[in-house]
């Protein structure tokens, strides 16, 4: 499949792996990236730079794909040292980033600087459109359905995306609720160019969650047959 999400980030189908905390390490961006998507390492689940860092180059290991990596700016009592985390994205040569949470307006000229793309995350057409005008390549616009932030307007995908095709000049891909190839189909019918899925991928063997037992239940001691 071919598309300007593809084209920008060098991957042969245009699904983005969501930046998920304590799921998105090494292992499951790169199988994401080997099976033609665009694997995302989640930069805050590293404590700190070097460890991101690591974590980076442990990717490289795994998988020759482009992948990039997630980046949430959260208001904070102790704000993460996020120049350092572009630091070490920039020095792993990955050329994808993912923004989320507020805007990434004061760390864009570090990352384009490094000719990196930077995708960010939105929940309303009006935060796409500042996206747009502060220099974001494409954006994820993120229907009230997604599993992380849904934001406070309470939109729907079936009515954000296309008023983001309306408005948007840059790519976007859809996210929430995202979960096959019917999606997928869904998705770039209503105008977006692609998608960004986070909670189905915890059902693969790459995500490092609990696996559940194939024992059947105990039952319980006032179990009674039908």
């Amino acid at each position: 499949m071919k598309t300007r999400i593809t084209e920008m980030f060098g991957m042969r189908y245009p699904i983005i792996q969501g930046g998920m905390h304590h799921v998105g390490y090494a292992e499951l961006a790169s199988a994401v990236s080997n099976a033609g998507g665009l694997g995302i390492i989640t930069g805050l689940t590293q404590p700190t730079p070097e460890d991101l860092a690591r974590e980076i180059a442990r990717c490289h290991e795994m998988t020759d794909q482009p992948f990039g990596v997630n980046l949430t700016f959260l208001p904070s009592f102790n704000t993460p040292p996020y120049p350092e985390y572009i630091d070490a994205i920039i020095a792993g040569g990955v050329k994808a980033v993912e923004t989320a949470g507020r805007s990434p307006e004061q760390y864009m000229p570090q990352l384009k600087a490094a000719g990196i793309k930077v995708i960010h995350k939105c929940t309303s057409v009006r935060h796409a459109l500042k996206a747009e005008r502060i220099g974001c390549d494409a954006v994820s616009v993120d229907g009230f359905e997604c599993g992380g932030h849904p934001g406070e307007d309470d939109i729907p995908n079936f009515i954000l995306l296309p008023r983001a095709a309306e408005e948007l000049t840059i790519p976007f891909v859809a996210s929430g609720g995202m979960a096959d190839g019917r999606s997928l189909v869904a998705a770039m019918a209503l105008g977006a160019e692609g998608m960004n899925m986070g909670t189905r991928f915890l059902a693969t063997k790459d995500a490092p969650i609990h696996t559940t037992s194939n024992r059947p239940l105990s039952k319980p001691t006032n179990y009674r047959p039908s």
